[in-house]
């Protein structure tokens, strides 16, 4: 049987019957988490890491004062807990309850014992809580091996994750652009008609405002497609600005724009806010060096709690609207219903 040095702390060798003496330090090195009991119960040496997860010496105190024997059974005497040498023996940490320890008990001569310890499920979280290092256990433990799985474990698991959040970044910019006018940055045609779809299966009230630029062709065919799309930006810009951020407001091809404006308000609200936009629209454009002017005509058709039309019949009740403006000598704004009036009307040449 092993032998170890009656002098607690001691690190000379001493004789023993199967083989080498064996001193402090190398037990430390090869059992980093031991506890040597007296054999009246008190510990006579404790492993550095020990020490380090309690955070306080050791000695002089008794074993049960170190660690609770959970299982398979508890045991406050020493005799008692030598029955149970051969068995795997669990236990906490009295310093750190949360602390659970895996342990090994043998009986050394002289009615001494020797328990070793090492962290169980506790494993990862000791080492970040408590800064371990491979130092801090036995050379043959495989809670290095563990470590360093752990340890490619969380690398994968984080480049993974960067991963996702990269593939996410690029599907999300994909929607973005998939639904963007790629010119004025407005929302397109396909983010439109799914904004009214949803408004239309929806309770809300709402106005669907056709918008299409008075004059433009003349600025296109004298001063080019470059100060075109620049006057095209310009407006995308004025319409940004005028409508509020949960109004959708799109460019669904050449100068016709259109705006969905939720809860609007009053009619007269809602003319006095479209004639402003004319205003703001017509006034001079400087680009490249020529000064641009154009106008725009406004048609508009409502959507009410009361009157749900599908969104075919109110973009067909926009258009008309706008074509009315236009008819009527452009820059206007015209309601649905006004035209319906007007063209009820005896001598209205409305179309």
């Amino acid at each position: 049987m092993t032998q170890l040095s009656d002098r607690p702390g001691g690190d000379e060798g001493v004789g023993c019957d199967a083989g080498p003496g064996l001193s402090g330090a190398a037990l430390d090195r090869l059992m980093p988490m031991h506890v040597w009991i007296g054999a009246g119960g008190e510990v006579l040496r404790a492993g550095p890491t020990l020490q380090r997860l309690a955070g306080a010496p050791l000695l002089p105190c008794a074993w049960t004062q170190i660690v609770t024997l959970r299982r398979p059974r508890a045991a406050r005497r020493l005799e008692d807990l030598l029955q149970m040498q051969g068995v795997a023996l669990k236990f906490t940490l009295n310093a750190r309850p949360e602390i659970a320890l895996k342990g090994l008990v043998v009986p050394l001569s002289g009615g001494t014992a020797l328990l070793n310890l090492s962290l169980g499920i506790s494993l990862v979280d000791a080492v970040g809580r408590f800064d371990l290092t491979s130092s801090d256990f036995a050379p043959t433990d495989l809670a290095i091996e563990l470590l360093y799985l752990n340890e490619a474990k969380t690398a994968v698991v984080g480049e993974l994750r960067r991963l996702a959040l990269r593939l996410n970044g690029a599907r999300v910019s994909a929607e973005v652009e998939a639904a963007t006018d790629t010119l004025t940055g407005l929302a397109n045609r396909r983010a439109f008609d799914d904004a009214l779809s949803r408004l239309v299966a929806s309770d809300l009230p709402f106005a669907l405002m056709q918008v299409d630029l008075d004059l433009f062709k003349a600025v296109n065919d004298s001063h080019g497609h470059g100060v075109g799309d620049g006057v095209l930006r310009i407006v995308a810009a004025v319409l940004r600005s005028h409508f509020r951020s949960r109004d959708v407001v799109a460019r669904i091809g050449g100068d016709e724009f259109v705006v969905l404006m939720v809860d609007f308000g009053d009619r007269d609200h809602l003319l006095a806010h479209a004639s402003r936009l004319i205003e703001r629209i017509e006034q001079p454009m400087s680009l490249q060096g020529v000064e641009c002017r154009i106008s725009a005509s406004i048609g508009i058709a409502l959507a009410t709690i009361s009157r749900r039309p599908s969104s075919d019949v109110l973009l067909q009740e926009a258009d008309i609207a706008l074509y009315d403006s236009k008819r009527r000598g452009r820059g206007r704004v015209t309601f649905y219903d006004q035209w319906q009036q007007r063209r009820r009307a005896p001598g209205d040449d409305a179309f």
